[in-house]
């Protein structure tokens, strides 16, 4: 009989779709709990193409993480430490530069810079540093600090958000990634990050950057303790905001790795999972243009099936990822543009090198 109800709320949701309805609440939970895999890739499949066509999105980036020193220390998170702990790092002025310097060299065109919530690193410094990457790599674009960081700069500051947002804006910042949302749910953030900034508090700065002119991502990470229904209220409150701002370029669904973190004793997602949040993503998140299936968590082969289910964009070459790995991530660390082109064509779908803003660089032409 649930089955049977499972298969009724699904014909539901298609009805809807086929009507040119927004989803809501109750959809987004029967898209999430259905067994029907297949059937939402389909429904996920037809809403992603009807928006690129057959186009599939990657940039030329390098990761550059500047400093693991974090006082929030949350349950997920494999990535930080404390103070002098054993495997704390903060990169110096030149270690930054080096990697920038390298990277501009090989031809990327984005440098995704985020750290931990270094007490000692300040405001100024976060500036100065985009300044001088500005300068050592004019043509990258600099997404830079999550919504957290942000928070943290202008809290030890004194001063206020938009201030610091403008202050970046002005040393180079271009964008902002879409980290440190985890899931907004309160119940979950006081379980697995409770020294975090709250959801509303990150939901501001991307408002206030998207009012300032700034882009920036949304994420969401899951599969760690919260429910189908905390995922759903989540996403709903993304495009919320999006139909506020519409500042948002592309939803990234984050895989929980549980190894090396204080929850390691939870499973993590399964890759039914994986491709049920990236379809139920698409289709829930209308004013959403792009979601990606960021390989580095999934894996290359699921990112690859991903774009069946919704995902129109792999990310990019990555060029050094650190926080994922330190949680027992297996992928590689980087991952070429000719392998990228590769996925993308044998997916039967047309690669696309992207700058940070979803201009079009390149389009490769189909295999032949």
């Amino acid at each position: 009989m649930a089955a049977e109800a499972q298969v009724d709320r699904l014909a539901a949701v298609e009805a809807k779709v086929a009507r040119g309805e927004r989803l809501g609440f109750e959809d987004g939970v029967a898209l999430l709990a259905s067994h029907e895999l297949l059937r939402v890739g389909r429904l996920a499949d037809a809403a992603c193409r009807s928006k690129v066509g057959r186009k599939v999105f990657f940039v030329r980036n390098r990761h550059i993480n500047y400093s693991n020193v974090c006082g929030n220390r949350c349950a997920f998170c494999a990535f930080s430490r404390s103070e002098g702990e054993d495997g704390a790092f903060v990169l110096s002025r030149q270690e930054v530069l080096d990697k920038a310097r390298s990277a501009s060299a090989g031809g990327v065109s984005e440098f995704h810079i985020v750290g931990g919530e270094d007490p000692h690193f300040t405001y100024e410094q976060a500036r100065a540093m985009l300044a001088d990457l500005r300068t050592a790599a004019p043509g990258v674009t600099l997404t830079a600090f999550t919504a957290s960081e942000i928070a943290h700069f202008a809290e030890a500051g004194g001063c206020s958000v938009s201030e610091v947002l403008q202050g970046l804006k002005h040393a180079g910042l271009g964008s902002l990634p879409g980290g440190g949302a985890e899931v907004f749910a309160q119940r979950v953030r006081d379980l697995v990050c409770p020294r975090k900034v709250t959801a509303e508090r990150w939901l501001d700065v991307h408002r206030q950057a998207h009012r300032l002119g700034i882009p920036s991502n949304a994420t969401m990470l899951y599969g760690h303790v919260e429910t189908v229904e905390e995922r759903v209220d989540h996403l709903l409150r993304l495009r919320e905001l999006q139909d506020e701002t519409g500042g948002f370029q592309a939803f990234i669904p984050l895989a929980f790795h549980p190894a090396n973190t204080r929850l390691a004793h939870l499973p993590g997602p399964t890759g039914t999972e994986d491709l049920k949040v990236v379809a139920t993503a698409r289709l829930l998140l209308d004013n959403f243009t792009h979601i990606k299936a960021y390989w580095v968590m999934l894996g290359i082969k699921l990112a690859q099936v991903a774009l069946y289910f919704g995902a129109d964009d792999l990310d990019g070459t990555i060029l050094e990822e650190v926080i994922t790995h330190m949680a027992g991530g297996t992928t590689q660390q980087a991952v070429s543009v000719g392998e990228i082109v590769r996925l993308v064509r044998q997916a039967g779908r047309i690669p696309v090198e992207r700058d940070t803003f979803y201009r079009e660089l390149h389009t490769y032409a189909e295999a032949g």
